[in-house]
């Protein structure tokens, strides 16, 4: 390779658009194949996105790097500053209560196949054989303590004020416990463990896979419907930024709806409505 000094001089005279077009092709590159910091709770939705996603995002030059919480709002507090790019552990309705709480600015920016909360138990097989008076653990959250009221609504083990707001809903709504319900409230990744001492826990989908419950092993699942499916939740602005719009994409794809149809393991899943039927 000739040095500069005995290179053409019509050659010298590009050199520096030249060199200017590298350092700009190599940033396109590197932006392009950027690392893409996506954090979760404890649950299904990593091992969907491992084996699901990331291969796709790969192929368009992405390097994923997983981040696990332990807490719910630490997820979403972690994309608020910046932390992370994406988190997928939650639901709308969770998403806009914490906005609202904690002053964050998320967005959701795609649906992601949902396990539904479900009624378990190790000492009862079936809905009939629980007694009166049996404890009954629920999240202590408001937005998940609605879904587990309306799941022993539905069973008719308790009556709920007509028209309560999901986001606000606690015992104080309830009308009616022809059951003497004993209603324990607690942190909603607690659930699986109380099943040692409680009649009845209502867990959340996640919580359930995590901890080895099976969806078909539930006493009843709730009747999910849109907002508590769960989304990818990004910082407001940057839910039409290219690597949010690829991760859609993904989750969207024929290729993930094959490959998560195709795990036994997976069934009882809310599927989102872009699933073909």
């Amino acid at each position: 390779m000739p040095s500069s000094s005995r290179a053409p001089s019509w050659l010298r005279r590009f050199a520096p658009l030249l060199g200017g077009l590298s350092l700009s092709l190599a940033a396109q590159l590197s932006a392009h194949a950027a690392d893409l910091r996506v954090g979760f709770m404890p649950g299904p939705y990593r091992d969907a996105f491992t084996n699901g996603i990331e291969p796709q995002l790969k192929k368009l030059g992405y390097t994923v790097k997983y981040v696990e919480f332990s807490q719910g709002v630490q997820p979403n507090d972690a994309v608020e500053r910046g932390q992370i790019d994406a988190n997928i552990f939650q639901h709308t309705l969770y998403l806009n209560a914490t906005n609202r709480q904690q002053g964050f600015d998320l967005v959701p920016v795609v649906h992601v196949p949902t396990p539904p909360m479900g009624l378990y138990s190790q000492r009862h097989k079936s809905l009939d054989t629980v007694p009166d008076g049996a404890t009954v653990t629920l999240p202590s959250d408001p937005v998940n303590a609605a879904r587990a009221l309306n799941i022993l609504a539905g069973i008719g083990w308790v009556t709920l004020k007509p028209g309560v707001s999901p986001v606000s809903v606690s015992e104080r709504d309830i009308v009616a416990n022809p059951k003497r319900l004993k209603l324990v409230p607690l942190e909603a990744a607690q659930a699986p463990r109380s099943l040692a001492d409680a009649d009845i826990a209502a867990v959340q989908g996640n919580f359930a896979i995590a901890s080895g419950l099976k969806l078909t092993e539930a006493l009843k699942l709730e009747n999910m419907t849109l907002p508590y499916v769960n989304v990818v939740a990004v910082k407001r602005g940057n839910e039409s930024a290219k690597f949010a719009q690829d991760i859609a994409a993904a989750y969207q794809s024929p290729e993930f709806q094959r490959f998560f149809r195709a795990n036994p393991a997976w069934a009882g899943y809310r599927l989102p409505d872009y699933f073909s039927q």
